[in-house]
């Protein structure tokens, strides 16, 4: 019987084994390129692009406190780039696969991003930091990977009749309205903790 995330949680917090980090580094990576080729196989008949990335993001879970989730997808352009974030190049044609980042959390990047000198297996990592924080990422992608992909919303300002005619509707969003406090009136408000006798 296979352990929900629930019941590994509470096993793997329970586990007083000392781990060494490079080990458990090597086994989170271990079937990476297996899921990106599964996310391929997926996407290849449902994107009618030559070529498109595939996205794998690292996610805390917001109820199980020490379990990390890898989700992977694919997108027709550039994703915008966040934390936590691996992007892969595949090619139809040549059915092969280039990595074109990978961004750790926050905090690193930050760190990456303001340090002046860095180990030469993080200036890569680093040289991406910089890119994100000073609003040029596309332009340092493309250039670094000799790549002409669009960003998002290139590619849909660049698609748009055929993505309409393609029943895509462009809805403009309305702004959100402001909840208006003047309507609470302190005769409306309820305290929990007193009897109500009516």
């Amino acid at each position: 019987m296979r352990l929900t995330a629930g019941q590994a949680s509470v096993k793997a917090s329970s586990d007083r084994t000392k781990y060494d980090s490079l080990e458990v580094g090597h086994a989170l990576c271990d079937d990476i390129l297996n899921q990106i080729w599964i996310c391929i196989d997926k996407h290849k008949p449902i994107i009618d692009e030559r070529e498109f990335c595939v996205v794998m993001v690292i996610a805390s879970d917001p109820l199980i406190h020490n379990v990390m989730r890898r989700k992977f997808y694919a997108w027709p352009y550039l994703p915008s780039p966040r934390p936590n974030q691996s992007v892969f190049l595949y090619r139809k044609g040549s059915d092969d696969i280039q990595r074109l980042w990978v961004l750790p959390e926050a905090n690193a990047m930050a760190v990456l991003s303001t340090m002046g000198f860095v180990a030469p297996r993080y200036r890569t990592m680093q040289a991406w930091s910089n890119a994100f924080f000073n609003g040029e990422f596309w332009e340092y992608i493309r250039k670094e990977h000799q790549i002409f992909m669009l960003s998002e919303s290139e590619y849909l300002d660049a698609n748009r009749e055929k993505l309409i005619k393609s029943g895509c509707k462009q809805s403009d969003s309305l702004p959100a309205e402001p909840f208006d406090f003047s309507k609470i009136r302190t005769d409306k408000v309820v305290n929990t903790l007193v009897p109500v006798l009516h």
